[in-house]
């Protein structure tokens, strides 16, 4: 299951945390010191340390991993959280895939069919309260990781695909003399673009 454990009780302090983690060099190891030195001293600011560990911004030993340098970049810093949130309540999102947009009272009876009994009623409105806070500070307006992956790495593919069809294609031989022909594909993400250019080395090509 792709769903948190952690909880906070305080879901209105966690834009205060991740602004303190903005403003904050990275420490070697994350611990309730470290937020101590952050001006979070509450026992109950503790379980934030749990809550970073499920975002994957700490491993298991509270040592900073790569998205916590990657939010870092305040000009990501809001995308980098939003894609955080979606790998660790995938279950949610797999239910929704617009469930940063519901409501507490909407996550909450999402999370009760998800857990399926396993957590009391009372955790599971504190974790859908603690989503909801988290989605307000996330960006989620841009494409997931995943989407940019998938149009960065397929249409490279067809495309060298295509220029091997088109240097198979396009040699052509005169009695003992041979020409190779060079064509530049133009940059599109259109099929009919390139199926265009086949036909026409067909064509006149044989």
């Amino acid at each position: 299951m792709s769903l948190p454990n952690s909880y906070t009780q305080k879901p209105s302090a966690i834009p205060a945390y991740f602004d303190a983690i903005l403003n904050a060099e990275a420490p070697d190891r994350f611990t309730s010191k470290f937020l101590a030195n952050l001006e979070f001293k509450s026992t109950n600011d503790r379980t934030f340390i749990a809550i970073l560990k499920e975002l994957g911004f700490l491993d298991a030993d509270g040592v900073p991993q790569q998205r916590y340098f990657e939010f870092h970049d305040r000009t990501q810093s809001e995308k980098i959280l939003a894609q955080a949130v979606r790998e660790a309540y995938s279950d949610l999102f797999n239910v929704n895939k617009d469930a940063n947009r519901l409501s507490a009272d909407e996550v909450n009876n999402k999370l009760r069919t998800l857990y399926t009994g396993s957590k009391k009623n009372e955790v599971v409105r504190k974790i859908a309260n603690q989503f909801v806070a988290l989605c307000a500070y996330a960006d989620f307006s841009g494409p997931t990781k995943q989407t940019i992956e998938k149009q960065e790495v397929k249409p490279s593919e067809s495309k060298v695909e295509q220029k091997e069809t088109i240097k198979e294609r396009a040699s052509v031989s005169l009695g003992g003399l041979q020409y190779h022909i060079n064509i530049v594909l133009p940059e599109s993400r259109d099929q009919a673009v390139y199926d265009a250019i086949f036909k026409s080395l067909k064509d006149h090509l044989g």
